[in-house]
């Protein structure tokens, strides 16, 4: 992995040609869908939020899907989405779910067709946004602190295999746009033949 260090800058000006969809993975609260439409409009590219996709496809929402089937099924649902957008549709920003990228399959799905950047975040942010809607199945289970703490640790380890890693930031949605555009950059310029480098935004 690539470290690097940027400030924010205008991401109107930063505006990249990218060969491939980009998928955006990470928890809940890191900004997928935020930043996956800014993302979007600066790239002139379509936008897809991977929950939409999942609910038209099954008539209710996400959290219906979990309370009624439980989250095996939503999972089983959520694999077949994301392989049908990533297999059929033209390149795309794609926000996926937050355990999306924890399965093998759907993992292996996004590396193969589309370049993947990882919104990383910390608790403490994940928490005080996440608060602001009633609507996350996984966190109604517990104390919200102490389950977004535990996917942390679940999770991150295996996030960490996207091709871009950013730090999403406490401030204008902009700042992250700005660091989202400048990694996928350099990731750009410093793919290698047979070796995927990933570049990685803090």
């Amino acid at each position: 992995m690539v470290e690097t260090s940027v400030e924010a800058t205008d991401a109107g000006e930063s505006a990249l040609a990218v060969p491939r969809t980009i998928a955006l993975v990470g928890l809940m609260g890191a900004g997928k869908s935020c930043i996956g439409r800014l993302l979007a409009a600066a790239l002139d590219l379509p936008f897809v939020d991977a929950d939409k996709e999942i609910e038209a496809a099954a008539g209710c929402s996400v959290e219906d899907i979990f309370a009624a089937h439980g989250e095996a099924a939503f999972r089983d649902g959520e694999r077949r989405v994301i392989a049908r957008l990533l297999t059929s549709q033209p390149k795309m920003v794609l926000a996926t779910g937050g355990g999306a990228f924890m399965d093998p399959e759907t993992r292996q799905l996004i590396h193969a067709h589309a370049t993947s950047v990882w919104l990383r975040a910390d608790v403490d942010l994940l928490l005080r946004r996440t608060a602001r809607r009633n609507n996350r199945p996984l966190l109604k289970r517990g104390d919200p602190r102490e389950i977004l703490g535990r996917l942390i640790e679940e999770r991150y380890p295996v996030y960490a295999e996207a091709d871009v890693a950013v730090d999403s930031v406490d401030g204008p949605p902009e700042m992250t746009l700005a660091r989202v555009i400048e990694g996928l950059r350099r990731f750009y310029d410093t793919a290698v033949p047979a070796a995927r480098v990933r570049s990685a935004v803090q």
